[in-house]
């Protein structure tokens, strides 16, 4: 007997199903995405009215420690229960956290409620890019992943906009109560039309030890990472403390997914020329971008003296560039047949931008600085959809929703990595000779003398470009398929032949 009787007779979807479920997956991962920026501006206004500045910070951390934690989890839960009800559950955690965080009478109570939020969010990205997976062939679906560029670039200009409007003109609990309505059109727009979701889940075990070690793992990272070089000075006693509970675990955590009968991630599946590889370079071109995007602006307030509208004005070429490269770089997938070479042209150049700006600094003329900063973020946004699809390709279906999550966790996980490590460089006053002992100092207000520590930010950055250079042209190119794969055979050995939508559906 198959798993699932949904196997047996798949039903079909019209286009009006896969443009409600495209709306549906879209407005979820804007959920995740928004969250992330909507709450930056307002956070002032909420210490003052809760009476705690003092740990503004964990309204962002915990929900990143709790959204991080739990990507691979939704993962796995899709592959053994399905993508509609993962998704679902997924959702209306985050909109019960979003109620809690707007009735929040107390910071503690407020932080508590953003890791629910998070542990809503933190499938909604992986989940989503699953679902467009099972939806369209892989020969298809780069030129839906600009999908997910406007959605990331809408959050990343529209949460900072609505977040200060909100807190200053109306209330601060209104960037949580938005949370109720898109929610519940999501869940609608899904709820139904993924029943009709195609299904390639098999019987599985959860590895519950292998789930615990791993958010035991990440989440000690994540605070090392988060409290490094702020909070305690990195030879600090509770930093070495959490450096060897960190090793620990995550040692544990390769021996535990080493031994076990069904692993949580199957190593088999990470040792696979494609997957392994891309998920290696998407990870260090992602977590270089958000290093960027984190410290950019805070270059032109410093180094080059702008003020925060002007800083907010002048990273915008390196915001859209990724979304214009991610277009472009998915769109042409479906037409050539060597789709690596776009992504390897655009991160050879990428390198070579952030090289340049490394090596001249605030010497280089400020639109020349606007043009580098868009090419290197044009050529990296080639390389997200090819290997988010080349991925997708390899993976067998029945692993699909976990290895389209750790790619996703990794990328995360690597963000907060490098965000750490432009921070430490800044923090040690590398280029000057004078420490600066916080990062507030940053913000102080001008000081020219910082654009030499921020040369060495730049040279790291193009290091990380380098690196995932590296890994993509190691990554084996196999040719993608032109028709979705079929449900697994009724004996479980994997899915049948190609069959269904040649091409893949015209979602408009």
């Amino acid at each position: 007997m198959p798993d699932h009787p949904e196997a047996e007779a798949p039903v079909a979807l019209t286009q009006g199903d896969i443009r409600s479920i495209f709306v549906g997956i879209m407005l979820a991962m804007f959920l995740s995405a928004l969250d992330q920026t909507i709450v930056a501006t307002a956070m002032p206004t909420i210490g003052r009215e809760l009476g705690d500045v003092q740990h503004l910070p964990w309204i962002v951390t915990s929900y990143l420690l709790a959204s991080t934690a739990v990507t691979p989890l939704y993962g796995k839960l899709s592959d053994m229960h399905g993508r509609r009800g993962t998704l679902l559950i997924g959702i209306g955690v985050f909109v019960v956290g979003s109620i809690a965080c707007a009735l929040a009478p107390t910071m503690l109570a407020l932080i508590l409620a953003r890791a629910v939020q998070g542990l809503g969010g933190g499938g909604l990205v992986a989940l989503a890019q699953t679902i467009v997976a099972d939806l369209v062939s892989p020969r298809e679906r780069g030129r839906y992943q600009v999908y997910f560029g406007v959605v990331f670039a809408t959050s990343s200009l529209a949460g900072p906009v609505l977040g200060g409007f909100f807190a200053q003109a109306l209330h601060w609990s209104l960037i949580f109560w938005i949370n109720l309505p898109l929610g519940a059109l999501a869940f609608w727009l899904t709820n139904e039309r993924l029943k009709k979701l195609p299904r390639h889940d098999r019987r599985h075990r959860l590895d519950v030890l292998g789930a615990g070690l791993m958010i035991g793992a990440t989440v000690t990272t994540m605070l090392g990472l988060s409290w490094g070089g702020t909070r305690y000075a990195w030879l600090s006693l509770p930093m070495l403390a959490l450096a060897g509970g960190a090793t620990a675990l995550w040692a544990a955590f390769l021996f535990r997914i080493r031994t076990a009968s069904e692993p949580l991630i199957p190593l088999q599946v990470l040792a696979d020329r494609v997957i392994g590889p891309a998920t290696a370079a998407s990870s260090l071109g992602m977590g270089t971008f958000i290093g960027l995007a984190v410290f950019v602006p805070i270059f032109f307030e410093t180094a080059l003296g702008f003020s925060a509208t002007q800083s907010g004005l002048a990273v915008i070429p390196l915001m859209i560039g990724m979304v214009i490269g991610s277009t472009g770089s998915g769109r042409s997938m479906s037409n050539v047949v060597h789709y690596k070479r776009l992504p390897i042209a655009g991160l050879s150049l990428a390198t070579l931008s952030v090289g340049l700006i490394a090596m001249l600094g605030a010497r280089v003329p400020f639109w020349a600085l606007e043009v580098l900063f868009f090419v290197a973020s044009l050529g990296l946004g080639t390389l997200m959809p090819t290997a988010t699809v080349s991925l997708q390709n390899a993976s067998p279906l029945h692993h699909l929703g976990m290895a389209t999550a750790t790619m996703n966790f990794s990328r995360q996980l690597m963000g907060a990595m490098v965000v750490a490590i432009f921070g430490a460089i800044l923090i040690s006053g590398r280029a000057t000779g004078t420490p600066v002992l916080s990062l507030e100092t940053l913000a102080a207000g001008p000081n020219p003398e910082l654009a030499g520590s921020f040369q060495w930010v730049f040279a790291a950055a193009a290091l990380g470009l380098a690196s995932a250079l590296g890994f993509f042209i190691a990554m084996e190119e196999r040719p993608l398929r032109d028709r979705a794969r079929a449900a697994p055979a009724p004996d479980g050995r994997g899915a049948g032949p190609d069959s269904e939508r040649p091409g893949g559906p015209n979602v408009g």
